[in-house]
């Protein structure tokens, strides 16, 4: 019967585990279904504007790879159209990149003309404060931690991530064996 009840018991661990470990992300298409272009006179600021852009979210370029690419810029790069050095250059026509910290990224097509044109876009992904390390005198006054979840972005497909389960797994199936 102990035995029963301690997989029962692990089996909870496991899928507690397992539930504080799912995180979500979106997935943002650039221009939506108009995609990266310069016909239709997409407003690409206003895009990016109506988006809530987090740390792990993927933005995706959509394009005519023989008449359009996407480079990743610095600010002052951003304001002139200056493509002479590009942080990183995408030319598939189906391009992912994934947000990994906040703040803002500039992006817009190299193409001559282009840039001048409105295809350029500012990715801001503000900080979460509830990603950021606590300080001190928060550390000291908490007395009950707790897991954080955060909501997915609108417009966007869930993410899950499962990473720890299979240690989880691992762990319960030897605490199994040596009972």
């Amino acid at each position: 019967m102990a035995l029963e009840e301690r997989g029962v018991f692990l089996f909870i661990v496991i899928l507690m585990t397992a539930l504080q470990q799912v995180s979500y992300a979106a997935v943002y298409e650039v221009g939506d279904s108009a995609g990266w272009t310069t016909l239709g006179n997409i407003d690409y600021k206003k895009w990016a504007a109506t988006k809530n852009f987090q740390m792990g979210d993927t933005i995706t370029f959509k394009y005519n790879a023989k008449f359009h690419n996407v480079m990743q810029v610095t600010h002052s790069m951003y304001k002139s159209c200056n493509a002479s050095s590009p942080i990183h250059t995408f030319t598939t026509g189906n391009d992912s990149i994934e947000i990994k910290n906040h703040g803002h990224h500039f992006f817009f097509c190299g193409v001559p003309g282009h840039c001048e044109a409105g295809q350029k876009v500012d990715i801001n992904v503000l900080r979460d404060s509830s990603t950021e390390a606590p300080t001190p005198s928060a550390l000291a006054s908490a007395t009950v931690p707790s897991a954080h979840v955060p909501a997915p972005s609108p417009n966007s497909a869930p993410f899950i991530s499962l990473k720890g389960t299979f240690v989880a797994m691992g762990l319960t199936m030897a605490i199994l064996a040596l009972a």
